[in-house]
């Protein structure tokens, strides 16, 4: 057990020790500001304060985690061996950097309180980012800093076993419309048609037909090729399904269809479900919760993870909202059109509420790639090469890799030619050393 000696007990700081010991570094951390307490400690120990006590482990604090509320804070990022840092210590630290400030500032996502320029949808953009602006969005630094913490340690520390943690991947698979074609109603299903006509795409107007009739498949429906994937996989997949009304923003078939609710079902056999929060579920609590119980009604399990739509997030009431339907896990906190880490980790972490200064249940699941950001990359070497870029940072930290990829992009649309092959990448990079 870690012991940390500091001067004030705080909420931000025992939030952020717990993340960077535990979560990350597999180590329990305990904290006292008795000093007669810390020097009888006899294994592991720092101290996080202004001045050493001694000539034990120190890293000098910066004031972020002993402050309250928002404030302007003066951030200069520099490099720091093979990464960045910033809030810098000074010579009697044995850290450069107080990486436990740093990692609240990312972790909390204190910059997204602050004033930013948002897109048309209302969310925080990667450019707004202080990652995006000194070029550290590609590397998951919580993490990094955390092995050099570690590395400290393990010099300080020579005869103590520390533990090892393993990489991991957690599929995510959104489905906010399953059919393409199908199941749409007649209404739409006219209107698709003329669509068809208006626009001179009468090579969509023969698959449209050949679908209903029966002679092709949709080219949404790709969930029996999910679930063969799935079935030669020890981990499970987290597969999100849209399920509220129909709407401007959302266009899925309705739950009330039986095989909608049957394909549901299928799925849950294999994998985990969880809910594609609608559009209008974000900002309406009672809209959340009827979806909340219908998506509980179809698999008779409690709901446990949600995903909103457009990855669009209102700090902190999105997670508000989350916290009080007693629902554990997100999967929003990512940026949609650029590879790389918006909370600085690739280590699942708990919601902390700034206004409220308080540690939350909700856990976040941040995503790193999701396939609409390898668009942008014009070949699938282009591809291969960024995702396996992303993976060799993961990887060197031991880290979660979380991609997010949707049912249509394993369609035989050429927009999304060769991503089965880039998932299947993903899913065979847990076997490789």
């Amino acid at each position: 057990m870690l012991l940390v000696y500091t001067h004030k007990i705080t909420p931000r700081l025992t939030y952020t020790f717990k993340h960077i010991c535990k979560r990350i570094l597999d180590l329990d951390v305990k904290f006292t500001s008795k000093v007669e307490d810390f020097i009888a400690h006899d294994s592991l120990k720092m101290s996080y304060t202004k001045q050493p006590l001694s000539n034990e482990l120190f890293v000098r604090s910066h004031n972020l985690l002993f402050e309250h509320g928002i404030s302007d804070l003066d951030i200069n990022v520099q490099p720091w061996e093979n990464t960045k840092g910033f809030f810098a210590t000074g010579d009697r630290s044995d850290l450069p950097f107080d990486i436990f400030a740093a990692s609240f500032y990312l972790l909390s996502r204190y910059e997204e309180y602050l004033p930013h320029v948002k897109d048309d949808f209302g969310r925080f953009t990667a450019k707004e980012s202080l990652a995006y602006k000194h070029r550290f969005l590609s590397q998951p630094v919580v993490d990094v800093w955390a092995y050099k913490l570690c590395a400290v340690l393990r010099d300080r520390f020579p005869e103590f076993d520390f533990p090892n943690r393993s990489y991991k991947i957690q599929p995510v698979i959104d489905v906010p419309t399953t059919f393409y074609f199908r199941k749409k109603g007649l209404l739409r299903t006219i209107g698709g048609t003329f669509g068809d006509i208006g626009r001179l795409k009468f090579k969509q107007l023969y698959h449209r037909y050949s679908v209903l009739m029966g002679f092709k498949r949709d080219p949404y429906d790709t969930f029996k090729w999910i679930i063969n994937k799935q079935k030669h996989c020890d981990f499970k997949f987290m597969i999100l399904f849209l399920i509220g009304d129909y709407s401007t923003y959302d266009k899925n078939i309705s739950v009330n269809k039986k095989e909608f609710v049957s394909l549901i079902k299928l799925v849950a056999d294999y994998s985990n479900v969880g809910l594609k929060a609608s559009y209008f579920a974000l900002d309406d609590i009672s809209i959340l919760k009827k979806e909340k119980l219908k998506m509980e009604a179809i698999t008779n399990r409690d709901l446990q993870a949600v995903r909103h739509s457009f990855s669009k997030l209102n700090l902190p009431q999105s997670y508000r909202n989350l916290i009080e339907l007693e629902i554990h896990q997100d999967y929003t906190m990512g940026y949609i059109d650029t590879l790389g880490f918006r909370a600085g980790t690739c280590t699942p972490f708990q919601f902390y509420d700034l206004d409220y200064e308080v540690q939350t249940p909700l856990q976040i699941n941040p995503y790193h790639c999701l396939d609409f950001a390898l668009l942008k990359y014009q070949s699938e070497l282009d591809k291969k090469e960024h995702l396996q870029k992303l993976i060799k940072e993961i990887k060197e930290v031991n880290g979660t890799f979380t991609p997010v990829f949707h049912n249509y992009t394993f369609s035989n649309l050429d927009r999304w030619n060769g991503f089965r092959s880039l998932f299947t990448l993903i899913l065979e990079s847990a076997d490789e050393g």
